[in-house]
């Protein structure tokens, strides 16, 4: 047991302060050119943007740059030190996931009557359109496995380690939480990612790996989609 402590702490580092300058002005950019886009582009998206290839082109394009600057920023760094490692018990990983996602259910089930929040960043589609079905699966792909993977490496990966070295868990949960809800560049739905963010957090640091919150991520993304052409 003395030996496994061991070469725990061997992989483990302290992420410098200079990585976490850098990635507070990578979030800084991202929320800003979020709200631009919002605030000064045609507005929401159109509905059908799921089922358009430049949407899924688009998206993989973004999130290919944000992941090669997060990987820059984390040049040198351990794997485990962003939580790219496996849980202490997979079984108990999987409880806090399914307790995790019927929380951010609930939290949003109970704000979207007061927010309406589901409706604000219209990528959702209305239904299924069986002839447009390969644009939809490769916008599937973006944002059930891409998306949720760049960021939780983004924010409950780099961040997350970044800031709790830093400043302490609870600052590390509450910060990353707040970016990664600025980051999607909503205002009435800012309070149900804030809190969906805090809950990846609290994931992260209870298993100590970004693993279940990548799980957990791509199931609600994925979840909200298929949900969304089905009933």
């Amino acid at each position: 047991m003395a030996t496994q402590g061991f070469v725990v702490k061997r992989t483990l580092q302290k992420v410098p302060r200079a990585r976490l300058a850098g990635w507070a002005v990578l979030v800084f950019i991202l929320a800003f050119l979020s709200y631009a886009a919002r605030l000064l582009g045609d507005g929401d998206p159109p509905e059908d943007a799921l089922y358009q290839w430049q949407s899924a082109i688009g998206g993989l394009i973004q999130y290919a740059i944000i992941l090669i600057i997060v990987l820059a920023l984390a040049r040198d760094l351990a794997p485990a030190t962003l939580g790219l490692r496996r849980p202490d018990s997979w079984a108990g990983a999987a409880g806090k996931i399914v307790l995790a996602l019927v929380g951010i259910w609930i939290v949003g089930f109970l704000l979207n009557f007061v927010l309406e929040a589901g409706e604000e960043q219209g990528l959702v589609p209305d239904g299924w359109d069986a002839e447009r079905a390969a644009p939809f699966v490769a916008n599937f792909v973006v944002v059930a496995l891409v998306a949720p993977v760049v960021e939780e490496l983004t924010y409950r990966g780099l961040g997350f380690a970044a800031v709790r070295d830093a400043f302490g868990v609870a600052a590390a949960v509450g910060i990353t939480s707040i970016a990664f809800g600025l980051a999607h560049g909503l205002l009435v739905a800012l309070p149900v990612l804030t809190i969906f963010g805090a809950i990846l957090a609290w994931l992260r640091h209870s298993t100590g790996s970004v693993y279940p919150p990548i799980v957990l991520h791509a199931f609600f993304n994925g979840a909200a989609l298929i949900a969304a052409v089905s009933v």
